[in-house]
């Protein structure tokens, strides 16, 4: 093709697509070669569980809207990957990963899969995840689903790519799509964006609909946008947020919601911004420290106040109580979604996706087992007087004691981490080797974080993290974006086999 689409950006493409110079079914079917070029043959990522075959027709729909009365918006025929665990009402199945939902076809679109299509996106494809968005063993190894295999890293081919968006994650740092959405609980959207170089979103619990979405808990459950730039994570972020009848958390927005969260892409935009440096979250892993030291040298240059450090309490005490939490509204939110699955399904409930797993061993845990599903099944229901107690103590540990306290006692716009270290060898046998993560205290208080690439480590990428309090997008945005102009630190993948 005479216009290179890999690690192009989405403004790129639009403007192209007005000159007439290019037309969206041109990029949805270099995506597509690319799909089956690199992520089914070598290198064989495995990111993709399956193309939408209805691409390139929705792609030339889209072409003669645009001939007859111009583009929707920016999004206007640009290819996007979903993940696997999100409903779509067309030809592709939604199943989470798991062979268990083999065949599934969801009845009703996803909300945001509704304000995507509103906004002119072609919905690519569904992207491979870690099976059961993570929450099916305690030894699982990220990027891994019965559907679709092991997810590789492109940086180094033997590196784990994090979990669970991982396929949304790759989509995006090896250029097969020109956006994606992923998910996450905790730490689903930010580890695998860091672990693969982009820039990735998890927004206020709440601004985007979880309707349509395979839940885990919805204390903490949010999809969120996954891009090479903050530009076009914002510009995701922007089409996919809106009030949803069906999910209630949607109606509870307020003035600080908006439309288009591009506007406040501004380069100067570090310029008196107060920073508190967490270095509760530092000290994992000494390369990672040095990397983030720079780039908190790199954010006083552009003109942000730092300071260093600020103390975020409660941590010990919320890491003893998110996974019961989690395993109750497991219990209660997915047997909600699985209950609701038309009569063609054989899998209504936790209980039948376990039956349906011991009775498929070899296909379904080969690798690891299911510990978590089996202790969700031990939890009672959503009155019980422990869970209303530990979702009353994670709220004060992450917000009145945690985050909000941190941002009031300083004056803060934002608190600074590092993301996460580079990626691990992908090791199925000893299941993951997670070195450090900041994303179990924005991701329980349900405040938004981003984090945005801060380079490489021996080839290996790392990011920066900035969260701060409910529907604070619009500032973490303004911030990510100007470090990010200050500093270009992302690198495109090289497919190598080994670092």
């Amino acid at each position: 093709m005479f216009f290179d689409f890999q690690e192009t950006e989405i403004a790129a493409m639009q403007s192209e697509l007005a000159a007439g110079r290019l037309t969206s079914r041109q990029i949805t079917q270099a995506y597509i070669d690319r799909i089956n070029l690199i992520d089914k043959r070598g290198p064989a990522l495995r990111a993709i569980l399956e193309i939408n075959p209805d691409a390139m027709q929705i792609a030339a729909g889209l072409d003669a809207e645009r001939e007859e009365r111009g583009p929707r918006g920016p999004l206007h025929g640009i290819p996007i990957i979903l993940k696997g665990n999100i409903d779509t009402a067309d030809r592709m199945t939604t199943t989470a990963g798991s062979l268990a939902l083999e065949g599934n076809i969801a009845s009703e679109d996803s909300f945001l899969v509704s304000q995507l299509r509103s906004a002119g996106a072609v919905i690519l494809g569904k992207a491979n995840l870690s099976e059961w968005a993570n929450f099916r063993s305690s030894h699982s190894t990220s990027g891994w689903s019965s559907q679709g295999g092991q997810t590789r890293n492109p940086y180094a081919l033997n590196r784990n790519p994090c979990g669970s968006s991982s396929g949304s994650a790759v989509a995006v740092a090896a250029s097969l799509c020109a956006a994606a959405v992923g998910t996450e609980t905790d730490g689903s959207i930010v580890c695998p964006s860091n672990a693969n170089g982009i820039v990735g979103i998890k927004p206020t619990v709440g601004l985007i609909s979880r309707s349509g979405i395979i839940p885990i808990a919805h204390s903490q459950d949010t999809a969120g946008p996954m891009a090479r730039t903050v530009y076009g994570a914002a510009l995701l972020l922007s089409a996919m947020t809106g009030q949803d009848e069906r999910d209630k958390a949607t109606m509870a927005h307020n003035r600080m919601v908006h439309d288009d969260y591009t506007q406040f892409l501004d380069p100067e935009g570090l310029q008196g911004t107060r920073l508190g440096i967490a270095r509760d979250f530092f000290g994992f892993n000494p390369h990672v420290d040095q990397r983030i030291n720079e780039c908190i040298a790199e954010l006083r240059q552009a003109g942000a106040e730092i300071i260093d450090p600020v103390e975020v309490k409660g941590l010990d005490d919320l890491q003893k109580l998110t996974l019961p939490l989690l395993l109750y509204e497991f219990r209660a939110d997915l047997d909600a979604y699985l209950a609701a699955l038309g009569p063609g399904s054989t899998i209504h409930s936790i209980a039948d996706v376990v039956k349906f797993n011991n009775e498929n061993t070899k296909r379904m845990m080969p690798l690891f087992g299911q510990e978590r599903m089996l202790q969700a099944l031990e939890m009672g229901p959503l009155s019980d007087e422990i869970y209303i107690r530990i979702k009353r103590d994670c709220v004060r540990l992450s917000r009145d004691e945690g985050i909000d306290a941190t941002l009031q006692k300083h004056n803060l716009d934002a608190i600074v981490a590092p993301t996460g270290g580079p990626a691990w060898l992908t090791d199925p046998i000893n299941s993951d080797h997670y070195t450090g993560s900041c994303s179990t205290m924005p991701a329980v208080a349900g405040y938004p974080h981003i984090t945005v690439p801060a380079g490489l480590i021996s080839g290996l990428p790392v990011g920066i993290s900035f969260f701060a309090s409910a529907y604070q997008e619009a500032t973490l945005v303004r911030i990510a974006f100007a470090f990010e102009q200050a500093t270009q630190y992302r690198q495109p993948p090289r497919y190598l086999e080994t670092v």
